[in-house]
């Protein structure tokens, strides 16, 4: 309740500077890419101090804090008068701070939302699961990968997550990559399931590396991806030929997964022996899934942003982790891709496998046509 009292807290080393302290005189404008700087905007320096001709153009970066017109005072003031107002709120951040205002569009998912989701599992894979896909995020340190099954209805389960460490431009890292995506799961039935298909992110890491490991697992079961750069497109946009680099590089819609994902994400819960469509499940394993997951999956909301000069709406993660929703939207792309290009029918699948798991053995029925006890011997 002072405004009179308003001071700058250096960023770089915390130390408190009064705005009648505040000496222009040696300031310089520097560069953050190249390190060239000036001091008046007419004469110009390289990093190393060497007077270089003017750029043809320049962008500056400033808030009110520097102009000569106002105070610091009155900013505060003009702060607490724009607290009073959403829409003052957003004339204070856009124009006094020179940042972008950012508007939730919708409510923020709570991460105990999925907590709340956890159920036990008989097996590795739960009876129900009768198709598994894959996620794998790329980091120049790691690779995250996300193992999930789907069921009819698109009902969705949480089966693994595996974290790869190592550089991704190392074959011994790969290897292990491979290992995760051969990886054999159990079934409730008793029988093994492997990951039918994988969507694996090329983007912050060289794309040459995913395109090697698509052709080695065959082109279409690992297929790479990269985001949209538009809003609104679909889930997944597979090209009909290869690229020059002989793989299939899919666009996944990002911004249309999340919306589809996070409705329902925050749909409530149901009781794990009752087939859901559209329901998502985790399992009761802190090693898959714990509090730290569920606030990745989480981790973003939808914003209005000015970009532009239009206004679009973009999911914002607000610097927070995200890996976890990253590879859910690419197991789920890799799932919509299967119907869309394979006409995958999980209903379909289903009834088949229960066929498949109900059918007598050679064993079976063996005994019945020698004439064993109920057709099958003791």
């Amino acid at each position: 309740n002072k405004p009179e009292s308003v001071f700058y807290l250096c960023e770089h080393h915390g130390c408190v500077i009064h705005q009648s302290e505040l000496d222009q005189s040696n300031g310089r404008w520097i560069c953050e890419n190249t390190g060239m700087w000036t001091r008046d905007g007419l004469m110009f320096f390289s990093a190393r101090g060497d007077e270089i001709p003017p750029p043809r153009s320049i962008t500056f970066h400033i808030w009110t804090a520097y102009s000569p017109f106002t105070t610091w005072v009155q900013i505060v003031y003009d702060w607490l008068d724009a607290l009073k107002d959403p829409n003052g709120l957003k004339t204070f951040v856009n124009t006094t701070l020179g940042e972008t205002w950012e508007e939730a569009v919708g409510e923020k998912l709570d991460h105990q939302v999925l907590m709340d989701k956890v159920v036990r599992y008989t097996a590795a894979v739960p009876a129900r699961v009768v198709y598994l896909t894959a996620g794998i995020d790329s980091q120049r340190n790691r690779f995250e990968m996300y193992v999930w099954g789907w069921a009819p209805g698109e009902e969705a389960f949480l089966v693994d997550k595996i974290i790869i460490m190592g550089r991704p431009d190392e074959e011994e890292t790969l290897l292990r990559v491979d290992a995760a995506i051969n990886k054999k799961y159990r079934h409730a039935d008793g029988t093994e399931m492997t990951i039918s298909r994988v969507c694996w992110d090329i983007g912050g890491i060289d794309g040459e590396i995913v395109y090697q490991r698509s052709k080695k697992h065959g082109v279409f079961r690992v297929l790479p991806v990269k985001g949209a750069s538009v809003y609104g497109k679909p889930v997944i946009t597979m090209p009909k030929t290869r690229n020059q680099r002989g793989v299939y590089l899919c666009e996944v819609g990002t911004d249309t997964a999340k919306e589809i994902l996070y409705a329902r994400m925050k749909a409530e819960p149901t009781p794990a022996d009752e087939a859901t469509s559209y329901a998502i499940r985790f399992p009761d394993d802190p090693e898959i899934f714990s509090q730290t997951e569920a606030q990745q999956l989480v981790a973003e909301e939808l914003v209005e942003k000015w970009e532009k000069g239009k206004m679009r709406l973009l999911w914002d993660n607000k610097k927070r982790r995200n890996e976890a929703l990253d590879c859910l939207v690419y197991a789920y792309a890799a799932l919509r891709v299967s119907v869309q290009r394979w006409q995958l029918d999980l209903a379909v699948l289903a009834k088949s496998r229960e066929e498949e798991t109900t059918r007598p053995t050679l064993k079976e029925l063996a005994a019945k046509l020698s004439g064993g006890v109920n057709g099958y011997s003791r």
